[in-house]
């Protein structure tokens, strides 16, 4: 006769205390404005022996089609340099440039070797001044864009992003953020010549170079690259985000889908606000991170979901939280439902002070994260640079954080993240989750 031994369960291991906050350390830096109007700013972060680069130029209220197109060509060769010599030649110090464009702006990003700052620079001179937008490139790069644009409108996120944007920003140029296919085959190289000419210039723009450099000699080698680069832009002004409007829940019709996209925005505040710090933290306990209430409840808990997140969005014009997940579309209704119980529940009882203080080290330490490489550096500088900030706001931000109680993140909870003050939009098959929905809430339905 055989016999089972059996032991009794361990006690549950207390978790260890959080460890202490770590002062936020600012890197030595150094700022110089030209005089063609160009900010540089350069931060010595000497870990490996690379410099990152970031230039920011204001390229708001532009034609979309000929924005995001200019911003895939403007690479493709100048009056001295193919793009291959473009590329060769930066390859020889270690580095490379890319270009990007969003609603605020047109950004150049690369990287190199410290021993080729001067050539990178001159190169990046060589773009600025005289990017001629050949037209062999320009045909490949349209047909690229169209490619990625029409494959982008057949993705739900994609739709649901953009369904959301025009429910938001209504008449504001922030409503519409991706040209369409025909705009784009419509644009031509003068086109993108004559863009260039009248928004790519020094005036408001500003250049972050983040390594091992010596601040000052790093300034030295930007003025002496760009002091040629000269023009003043002639774009408009954008106009103030207007504030979001709750209505009805939108439903944006896409038959046969599996999936639900819902997406809830809420009203946010700029970087330098005095809500910032506490409402970041309430975003977190919400569902910034995983630890959240709303990824325990409709993630961990009930299996709806699975990687719901919410954020805030700043952009120049205003800022927005954003709540975003996919849910099966046979729990649509009760996803929504836990959603908004999660966020009525966050703006009407306080936090514990221990979920606070999770929420809080989790916030201090992705801020520290983020400034410990060369690359994470430079995006923030630059990202805060072109909203008028410095790396002294983070540790402004950090103190702040750090200050915040349970009543600070109660008060902007039940100002910012009340249900009543949500745009509820849901991408999904009508047919099948309208009923689901209209039990909880009005909806309004139209066709993606």
């Amino acid at each position: 006769m055989s016999s089972v031994t059996t032991t009794p369960p361990a006690e549950a291991r207390a978790l260890p205390p959080l460890g202490p906050t770590r002062k936020l350390k600012l890197p030595k830096q150094a700022e110089r404005r030209l005089a063609n109007g160009l900010t540089v700013i350069a931060v010595r972060r000497p870990a490996v022996p690379l410099v990152e680069l970031r230039l920011w130029m204001p390229f708001g209220r532009t034609h979309l089609a000929r924005g995001a197109m200019l911003s895939q060509t403007v690479l493709s060769g100048t009056r001295t340099h193919t793009a291959t010599r473009i590329a060769a030649e930066l390859q020889k110090v270690g580095g490379g440039l890319s270009a990007g464009i969003d609603p605020d702006r047109l950004m150049l990003s690369g990287a190199g070797l410290v021993t080729g700052l001067d050539r990178m620079l001159e190169i990046l001179a060589d773009v600025l001044i005289g990017a001629t937008y050949p037209a062999e490139w320009v045909d490949t790069e349209r047909d690229r864009l169209v490619d990625r644009i029409q494959v982008a409108q057949s993705q739900p996120a994609h739709l649901a992003r953009t369904a959301l944007l025009k429910r938001i920003y209504g008449r504001h140029p922030y409503a519409v953020q991706t040209p369409e296919p025909d705009q784009v085959r419509a644009v031509r190289p003068a086109a993108l010549r004559k863009l260039h000419a009248d928004q790519v210039h020094p005036a408001e723009a500003v250049l972050v170079l983040v390594g091992d450099v010596q601040p000052e000699r790093a300034l030295d080698a930007a003025e002496k690259a760009l002091a040629g680069w000269n023009g003043d832009r002639r774009g408009a002004e954008l106009p103030p985000a207007p504030p979001l409007e709750p209505g009805p829940l939108l439903l944006v019709d896409r038959p046969g889908s599996v999936q639900s996209s819902l997406r809830v925005a809420l009203p946010a505040v700029p970087r330098t606000h005095p809500d910032h710090a506490p409402l970041q933290l309430a975003n977190l306990l919400f569902g910034g991170y995983f630890s959240s209430r709303w990824t325990e409840n409709i993630r961990e808990d009930k299996g709806y979901t699975y990687g719901p997140h919410s954020t805030v969005e700043h952009s120049v014009a205003g800022s927005v939280l954003v709540a975003a997940a996919e849910v099966a579309t046979e729990v649509t209704g009760p996803a929504l439902l836990e959603t908004m119980y999660e966020l009525g529940r966050l703006a009407t009882v306080a936090p514990k002070p221990d979920e606070l203080e999770q929420a809080r080290q989790y916030a201090l330490g992705t801020l520290q994260l983020g400034m410990s490489t060369q690359a994470g550096l430079a995006s923030l500088t630059s990202a805060y640079a072109g909203n008028g900030l410095r790396l002294e706001f983070l540790a402004e931000h950090a103190a702040r954080l750090a200050k915040a109680t349970v009543d600070d993140v109660a008060e902007v909870a039940a100002r910012y993240l009340a249900p009543a003050n949500a745009v509820t939009l849901v991408l999904g098959d009508a047919d099948r989750i309208e009923g689901q929905l209209a039990v909880l809430t009005p909806v309004r339905r139209e066709s993606a």
